[in-house]
């Protein structure tokens, strides 16, 4: 019976394989329970009562994802448009308007979705809501941080935003600075109270995070075992082979 013996060059690719890929296995499966915990805290925070102003101001990134009650006046000749989102499949735009607080404090608001073809607030005139209004909605904060080769740029000279970069959208809209509101961190996006005439449709904001950590810890799991298995298979092979056929007799 012959002895187990591994050949150099196979051993030095192969077994430093199969050993980074049971670590991305491991990695793949702490980083699902990281995820599941993260969308039950934002589910958490979702179910809690609404806040006001002054709560989120205290701390935004603790606010994230909670519900906020605001009381104040819509300035829609200041509304910003965010544009290449889709609801039911149908292209439109999210309209962010800033929202003057009672105490004088301006925060922007996304009022929510509409179709491209009410782009212009003169056909949606009904959903214009002048006067005093109570809202609610989710705190967000800003995006401004996000970089990268696929994010886009914002326009702010064409009122064409792809990310809600909130200094710079006050700042295209002449919103003056809410220092005391910690204005510039943060932003509301409005839940599915229904606007008269239908248009914008709130209630845009969802905990949609994807969570395929399982399924890539088993296949990194699956290419660990089927790698080890054709590296034995390989060795058995190699130390049994074939016996050679008897010489022919002349």
């Amino acid at each position: 019976m012959l002895r187990f013996k591994p050949a150099f060059w196979p051993t030095v690719f192969a077994v430093p394989a199969i050993i980074v890929m049971l670590g991305l296995a491991v990695w793949q499966v702490q980083r699902m329970t990281w995820k599941e915990a993260l969308i039950e805290r934002l589910h958490s925070r979702m179910a809690q009562p609404a806040i006001d102003a002054a709560a989120v101001a205290a701390d935004p990134a603790a606010a994230e994802y909670r519900k906020v009650r605001l009381v104040g006046t819509f300035l829609h000749d200041k509304e910003l448009h965010l544009l290449a989102r889709s609801l039911n499949r149908n292209v439109g735009l999210h309209i962010i308007t800033p929202l003057r607080l009672e105490n004088d404090g301006i925060v922007l608001f996304n009022r929510g979705w509409v179709p491209e073809q009410r782009k212009d607030p003169a056909r949606r005139a009904e959903g214009q809501i002048e006067g005093v209004v109570t809202v609610e909605g989710v705190v967000r904060l800003t995006e401004a941080g996000i970089k990268g080769w696929f994010v886009p740029e914002n326009r702010p000279e064409r009122n064409v935003w792809l990310t809600v970069d909130v200094a710079a959208m006050r700042a295209a809209a002449g919103v003056p600075d809410s220092p005391d509101l910690k204005a510039d961190q943060w932003w509301v996006a409005a839940d599915a109270t229904p606007n008269p005439g239908g248009f914008p449709i709130g209630g845009q904001t969802r905990v949609n995070i994807p969570n395929d950590h399982l399924q890539y810890a088993i296949t990194w799991f699956l290419l660990a075992v089927t790698l080890a298995v054709i590296y034995v298979v390989y060795h058995r092979r190699r130390q049994h082979p074939a016996e050679a056929p008897p010489p022919e007799r002349g």
